[in-house]
């Protein structure tokens, strides 16, 4: 065998392997990319046309000394404890201080974002003086905002 036909079969061969590699690259990233796209979607409840949120107590503005007793008030939605899965139902959530969360998972629950899971429609805060924000959101039985999503208008109360 002359150099040159040596060196053609060795071309050849690392041509060969190197299609072969790119196949298995490419099974690969197929199988990576199935594995993100098959995750699944959390199911969002419909919200009941023209259903509303909103505060009842305290007033937007208002100022108060001690503590911040809140109402919440709805229109066109059942008010139900978090775990039942009733139809055109939620149950209220508050935000103290902090946006809107994530509309595409369940609402979190820290100091910013109480959950009121016992069906209950009013509380009594305990802030510290000064400016303050809240909104009101409700989630349904597994605290996931409704599509489309049901809250109220950011209100600011001043605690002297």
């Amino acid at each position: 065998m002359t150099k040159k036909n040596a060196f053609f079969i060795a071309l050849i061969s690392l041509i060969i392997s190197s299609c072969d590699t790119n196949k298995q690259n490419t099974e690969s990233n197929q199988s990576n990319e199935s594995m993100f796209i098959d995750v699944p979607k959390i199911q969002k409840k419909l919200a009941p046309s023209n259903a509303k949120v909103f505060f009842l107590k305290p007033s937007a503005g208002q100022k108060i000394s001690g503590p911040v007793n809140v109402e919440f008030g709805v229109d066109n939605i059942e008010i139900v404890p978090s775990g039942q899965d009733t139809p055109l139902s939620g149950h209220h959530h508050i935000i103290i201080n902090a946006d809107l969360p994530n509309m595409d998972l369940p609402i979190p629950a820290d100091e910013n974002y109480v959950h009121f899971g016992d069906g209950s429609s009013k509380t009594t805060l305990n802030l510290k003086k000064g400016e303050h924000t809240l909104q009101l959101i409700l989630g349904d039985y597994l605290h996931i905002p409704h599509d489309p999503p049901i809250y109220s208008e950011k209100i600011t109360i001043f605690v002297e």
